[in-house]
């Protein structure tokens, strides 16, 4: 059952990961990584505008619950996404201006059965911890 469980979130996960790059692509974003990792820590959309370099946390649910997802992102998990993002920025010599965005996306079924989804981005969603 837990695996079952864990199963339909890693899709869910994937697929709003999926849905958010689409988004960003749509958007005049050029994408330059998806699921980056260092260490334990992972970077879900490293994407470019504007001369901008954007680290996007996508977080995504199968339903619509009290918290919407992209409310989700903890000043631990923030801190985790900054970490990370030092070591890109350091790994590929990035000098450009760093921007951490969060996206929502909440996957339900109308009436009809057939399956909508709701992004909300929220563009520097948080800063640079000093």
């Amino acid at each position: 059952m837990a695996t079952f469980a864990k199963t339909n979130r890693l899709q869910t996960g994937k697929k709003g990961e999926d849905f958010a790059k689409r988004y960003f692509i749509q958007n005049g974003f050029e994408i330059l990584h998806t699921n980056w990792r260092v260490g334990h820590k992972e970077l879900d959309i490293i994407a470019m505008k504007a001369e901008k370099i954007h680290f996007v946390e996508v977080r995504s649910s199968a339903k619509q619950g009290f918290i919407p997802p992209e409310q989700t992102v903890d000043k631990n998990k923030q801190k985790k996404i900054l970490e990370a993002a030092r070591a890109y920025m350091i790994k590929y010599k990035i000098t450009a201006e760093a921007q951490f965005d969060v996206v929502g996306i909440v996957f339900n079924k109308d009436r009809g059965g057939r399956q909508t989804c709701r992004l909300e981005y929220i563009p520097n969603a948080f800063t640079l911890i000093v």
